[in-house]
């Protein structure tokens, strides 16, 4: 998600270092692609979170140690998914 969000901002950290605006197919392709990057990192953090909740219930209780907080790791997962797909929206909103 980050190097999407790198990609995305890229065009616009040349176009400043040539005291020039960017040309409008340039920046759609780095929006579009930077874009593309941070819907991967979310559908990574979707799928991984819930890979890792269905592995977790296969586990015998014994295996898993008391007070270990189980539905942590899925909960952050999906806040960081939240994030990215707000992010693109954000990106897609203000490249327009």
């Amino acid at each position: 998600m980050g190097f999407g969000f790198v990609i995305e901002r890229f065009n616009l950290f040349l176009s400043v270092l040539r005291q020039e605006p960017g040309s409008v197919g340039h920046h759609l392709f780095s929006v579009l692609v930077g874009v593309a990057l941070i819907l991967i990192g979310v559908a990574v953090a979707l799928a991984s979170s819930f890979g890792y909740r269905r592995f977790v219930k296969t586990l015998p209780v014994w295996d898993v140690s008391p007070g270990y907080l189980t539905g942590m790791g899925p909960v952050i997962n999906v806040v960081i998914a939240a994030i990215g797909i707000a992010l693109s929206v954000y990106l897609v909103v203000g490249a327009f």
